[in-house]
């Protein structure tokens, strides 16, 4: 894909990412700039650290949600992806995540679960920020003009996506993908799949994910899945999801 070559570019900025280290993310004074975030978009086999605090979605996502998704859930499948790619003999240094996510159907079933368990939550920690005090969460630019066109308004496109999340039934993620001819189209996956997955019905680059799996959101509101997908509108990060869908 083309954003891999444009991410070459900011290579210098991915060291940046990589040293930063959890304890000082954890202390809420490593909010990593836009521009490193966007540099370490190539989503690699390790679990990088965050770019916020874990308190620092509150109040949409509470703090000990954040910790123990991140410490425990993504950990868990970032490891249990090392462990899978030892028992297929895949070199890591020699394969992109995204190649082998495209050829997942050749694997097995562990390696399609943390595969994709990994980088959806690697993808999804990035799609998220902060919420801005004051401002209106919503993209702009050439985002919105592609929204706009592609499903009538703003509104509708967040009526789908919302649509999508809660009725994913079970586990899953709800995602917004740029398909192959250039549109947006927004749909969901079960369990840890993915679009970049050659076995999935939905297709494309994903732009924006959310996690619909419990533990997301269940120490919060419990059964109130809809409550939590209203609630992560005010943390889309739409500069990193703008950019996403120019380089697509």
């Amino acid at each position: 894909m083309k954003s891999r070559r444009t991410f070459i570019k900011t290579a210098g900025l991915v060291s940046l990412w990589g040293t930063i280290s959890p304890a000082l993310a954890q202390s809420g004074k490593a909010l990593v700039t836009q521009t490193a975030v966007l540099g370490a978009e190539e989503i690699g086999f390790t679990q990088q650290a965050l770019a916020y605090s874990y308190p620092a979605l509150e109040p949409a996502i509470d703090a000990l949600t954040m910790e123990i998704h991140y410490t425990k859930h993504a950990a868990g499948y970032t490891k249990n992806l090392a462990d899978a790619c030892a028992i297929e003999n895949i070199d890591i240094s020699k394969v992109k995540l995204t190649e082998l996510l495209g050829r997942i159907s050749m694997y097995a079933a562990k390696m399609r679960n943390n595969a994709g368990g990994h980088y959806n939550h690697e993808f999804f920690w990035r799609s998220l920020a902060p919420v801005r005090g004051g401002q209106t969460n919503k993209p702009s630019g050439q985002l919105m003009e592609a929204i706009r066109t592609q499903f009538g308004s703003f509104e509708n496109f967040q009526t789908q996506f919302s649509d999508a999340a809660r009725n994913r039934f079970g586990s899953g993620w709800a995602w917004l993908v740029k398909t192959a001819d250039g549109k947006l189209k927004v749909g969901s996956t079960p369990n840890q799949d993915n679009p970049l997955m050659d076995l999935t019905d939905l297709k494309g680059v994903p732009l924006l994910g959310l996690d619909v799996w419990e533990h997301a959101y269940y120490l919060k509101y419990q059964n109130k899945r809809p409550d939590y997908i209203a609630a992560c509108w005010s943390l889309f990060n739409w500069e990193v999801v703008e950019r996403r869908y120019m380089i697509a």
